[in-house]
């Protein structure tokens, strides 16, 4: 789905051409450095945080190749890598380890202004053969036919006005995954914290 969050670690790294060094210390939930990463059974890492939300689904699968999911065990070697790296804030280029970077982000503001003007250049690029691609950032409420919403503003829609609605629907954010099934139906009254989850689970696969 759209990025969000402090971090947009895609932005970090605007050269496409060459790999990123940071990926294998960044969480494929949250698109940060790891906090407290946990390898679980698959062999993926995760931060604890994102791993205990994968974990409420009612059948949790790991994000990145969809086996069943399990809790882990701390991954003590990226632990290690994340505390001994150096890294560089792209707002106010003070150099710091890459275990500091979470905690320094959120209270640099420079860097808070670089995010942002990335999320302005992104959201202004016009996509290629802009009729093959559903758009990313908005979608139509599937019972009202109201427009415009965002992930988290058609979910909190949906609760609020159509919880009590027993038509079947198409999830539309579901729906406009590379991996979706336009003809999977689902009921929009499962609890929030599952709706909410599967959403994120789903919306990881757009990458």
């Amino acid at each position: 789905g759209p990025a969000a969050g402090p971090g947009l670690r895609s932005l970090a790294h605007p050269s496409p051409c060459r790999p990123d060094p940071l990926a294998r210390l960044t969480c494929p939930v949250c698109l940060e450095v790891f906090d407290s990463p946990v390898r679980v059974p698959c062999g993926h890492v995760f931060c604890t945080p994102c791993l205990q939300e994968c974990l409420k689904l009612k059948k949790p699968v790991c994000g990145v190749c969809r086996s069943a999911l399990a809790p882990g065990s701390r991954a003590l070697d990226l632990e290690k890598q994340i505390e001994v790296t150096e890294t560089t804030c792209n707002g106010c280029n003070k150099k710091m380890f890459l275990s500091k970077m979470r905690s320094h982000a959120a209270s640099c503001s420079k860097y808070q202004n670089y995010i942002m003007e990335g999320v302005k250049a992104v959201t202004k690029e016009p996509l290629h053969n802009t009729r093959n691609f559903p758009n990313r950032f908005t979608f139509p409420c599937p019972y009202c036919s109201e427009k415009n919403f965002d992930q988290e503003g058609l979910v909190e829609h949906c609760k609020t006005l159509h919880s009590m609605d027993a038509k079947q629907v198409v999830c539309p954010i579901c729906a406009s995954m590379p991996w979706g099934d336009p003809n999977y139906r689902s009921d929009y009254d499962a609890d929030e914290d599952d709706m909410m989850a599967q959403v994120l689970m789903r919306s990881l696969r757009d990458k």
